[in-house]
């Protein structure tokens, strides 16, 4: 991974400005001259071929890894000139390095929605979304604008990301691995923390991968080639390139296709509004049906009621293919989701070129690093809220004091600690059992801290924490060979991890109530529901209900009245 820099070798002119801007640079084993050189840039599209980073070598840290911050401007269009300006200068000036990546970044005095101006990008793939649960101040992630003196001195809070375009992805059908993790941090370092690679991972990248999900591989990340952060107060524009000799994509290469991203942003933001264009349901189709739900669950009771098995939990699962008489704009749609959980849930998209777009407002985060510090959360137990407050009360009281839930929360929540103390020196778990209640459900939480022995034990924490009991069940292989064994259809990254690796922090959720929305094929919403001693198949499938409800609530579910007369004295 590259370290920090110290001298600066690289710089540009910002014509706008007329100032001189400079870009630190890591040492090299090698010097190189400064040389200027002319290429004949031609427009390519965003779904061309991109730098797969999971090609070079992971051992090799990267030449350069730097961030600029640009002067300050009042609204998306003078940032989205600025930056056109910095990269003219760029093309006149490369730097003297066969491999790196770099960030410029223009801040804007007005605080812009994220969601709304990847809205306005007209689908430009690839592209992703990250918003994060709200946390405390003191536990905020932050970006530090240089004042007009030069001094790090306005700190705005992070709200979420967009981003389209790739400056290099990491894409791999096999299952992800160390090398996988070490190639995505070659290109991050704790001195640029705005360099993020996001993106999601399968549940269970040993099982086939159907049509729907080919894009996405075993897991797919993205380091944004235009990327717009929403902060408390202000937004920012960035850009950022990314380039390695070794893999055939050089300098020239990488800000031709900066250049031809660029040419098709725009700065018209039009505020979202926070509805989905209301459209018929045609057909919803259930994988498994009722009756085959309730032979599942049965089965996996028998089983779990053996006494010569260890199993004590699995997680099942329900795909729903909602067909529409129009098309689902799933940034519309993912716009809606956060009224319906606000600040408690996580949401996010992930979108390869030339494939679904996967959608979802999660509650569940699977870890939170900074530096040596952890968190990770126990979640289980589903009920919705009551009308009234003594109602909602009531309904509390029965979820703390179902046995069954009881069961399935501490199985989680044990399985959990396990995992932490393997790879931490302490864990602390406070609360041990409390009510996490969000605005349509309610569930069975606990938090759970500790602090890491190293850095490098960030790939264990994924590797350890996921599939967790919560969206896998207990113990993890016997449970996954059940929902292997049981299941018709592909998770794909539905219950996976979902989220960002930065330089020194990363964080993810659990990719649960979610989506895969695909034009002209409807969208797969998927739910899953934990089985264990004392479950009601019935039941579990009034929550599967529950939970994807969140999805359907913003489409009709009638069909239209023509076809209800047409259809009069059809068979069932």
């Amino acid at each position: 991974m590259a370290s920090a820099a110290g001298h600066c070798l690289v710089r540009f002119m910002d014509p706008d400005s007329m100032k001189s801007i400079s870009m630190c640079a890591q040492p090299v084993s090698s010097r190189h001259s400064l040389q200027k050189f002319h290429h004949r840039y031609q427009s390519c599209s965003l779904s061309m071929a991109m730098m797969n980073g999971c090609k070079g070598d992971p051992r090799l840290p990267v030449d350069i890894i730097d961030s600029c911050t640009l002067p300050a401007v009042p609204s998306p269009a003078l940032a989205l000139e600025k930056l056109h300006s910095a990269i003219f200068g760029l093309k006149s000036n490369p730097p003297p390095f066969t491999s790196g990546i770099i960030r410029l970044q223009v801040p804007i005095e007005e605080q812009i929605q994220a969601i709304d101006w990847l809205h306005a990008q007209h689908q430009l793939l690839p592209r992703c979304f990250f918003s994060g649960r709200s946390r405390k101040k003191d536990s905020d992630i932050s970006v530090v604008f240089p004042n007009g003196n030069g001094q790090s001195s306005v700190t705005h809070n992070l709200v979420s990301v967009a981003g389209v375009g790739s400056a290099v992805f990491f894409r791999n059908l096999h299952p992800f691995s160390y090398d996988d993790w070490r190639s995505i941090k070659r290109f991050l370092s704790t001195e640029c923390p705005m360099i993020r690679a996001y993106g999601a991972m399968r549940f269970d990248a040993r099982a086939n991968i159907s049509s729907e999900w080919e894009d996405f591989g075993s897991f797919y990340f993205m380091i944004p080639q235009v990327e717009f952060d929403e902060l408390e107060r202000s937004s920012t524009l960035a850009v950022t390139l990314a380039w390695d000799d070794a893999l055939s994509w050089t300098w020239a290469k990488a800000i031709s296709t900066l250049e031809s991203t660029m040419d098709k942003v725009s700065s018209k933001i039009v505020r979202l509004q926070k509805e989905v264009s209301r459209t018929f349901i045609l057909s919803n189709h259930h994988s498994p049906r009722k009756m085959h739900w309730d032979l599942a669950v049965k089965k996996a009771l028998e089983i779990i009621n053996r006494s010569s098995t260890p199993l004590t939990k699995v997680v099942l699962g329900r795909s729903s293919r909602v067909i529409t008489a129009t098309d689902i704009d799933p940034i519309a749609w993912l716009a809606c989701l956060k009224q319906v959980e606000g600040e408690n849930a996580y949401q996010f998209c992930l979108q390869p070129p030339d494939a679904p777009a996967f959608i979802g407002n999660t509650p569940e985060q699977l870890f939170h690093r900074k530096w040596l510090k952890i968190t990770s959360e126990a979640l289980a137990g589903t009920r919705g809220r009551g009308g009234t407050t003594a109602l909602d009360l009531q309904i509390e009281h029965d979820l703390v004091s179902s046995p069954k839930d009881h069961l399935e929360f501490t199985i989680v929540r044990e399985s959990i600690r396990s995992k932490l103390e393997a790879i931490c020196d302490r864990v602390v778990i406070e609360p041990k059992k409390a009510i996490r209640k969000l605005p349509r459900v309610q569930h069975l939480y606990a938090r759970l801290a500790g602090r890491l022995r190293s850095e490098d034990e960030e790939y264990d924490i994924m590797a350890s924490l996921h599939p967790s009991p919560a969206v896998c069940g207990f113990p993890t292989e016997e449970a996954r060979l059940l929902i292997a064994e049981t299941e018709v259809f592909d998770r794909g990254m539905y219950a996976g991890p979902v989220g960002w690796f930065g330089g020194g922090e990363s964080e993810f959720a659990v990719g649960i109530r979610s989506a895969l929305v695909e034009k002209g094929l409807g969208a797969l919403i998927y739910a899953g529901t934990g089985i264990v001693e004392g479950s009601n198949p019935s039941l579990e499938w009034d929550e599967l209900e529950l939970k994807t409800s969140q999805f359907t609530k913003f489409l009709k579910l009638e069909v239209p009245l023509r076809s209800r007369f047409e259809n009069i004295g059809t068979p069932n």
